[in-house]
């Protein structure tokens, strides 16, 4: 499986996770969205940011629980929610989110 952009074919694994995080950039995760059936939007693309920022920050793509703890922490109560993220990204927040910033798949995520 991979990502053809512009005319370059980018690598992903069997379930569409990138295998070269360095060859991550907006457009491709434009591309990851529309696979996904989502349209990216401000919303999304603060959570997909965070993302980014937490896996720069501590290496690791965090599960559901530790994602909400943490936008709570950084964006309050009404972002930091399962509720809220799942309106954003219904086929698993972290999960889905994660594959859209580029980043390996969450670990404790089935």
């Amino acid at each position: 499986m991979g990502y053809m952009l512009n005319g370059t074919e980018f690598e992903a694994d069997e379930e569409g996770y990138l295998t070269d995080l360095t060859v991550w950039n907006p457009d491709l995760a434009l591309l990851i969205a529309e696979s996904e059936n989502l349209e990216m939007n401000d919303e999304r693309w603060e959570v997909v940011n965070f993302l980014r920022s937490y896996y720069d920050e501590y290496q690791v793509a965090p599960a559901i629980r530790v994602l909400t703890k943490a936008l709570t922490k950084t964006m309050g109560p009404e972002k930091g929610n399962n509720e809220y993220l799942y309106e954003l990204f219904p086929y698993g927040p972290a999960k889905q989110a994660c594959k859209i910033a580029g980043l390996p798949k969450p670990t404790g995520c089935v």
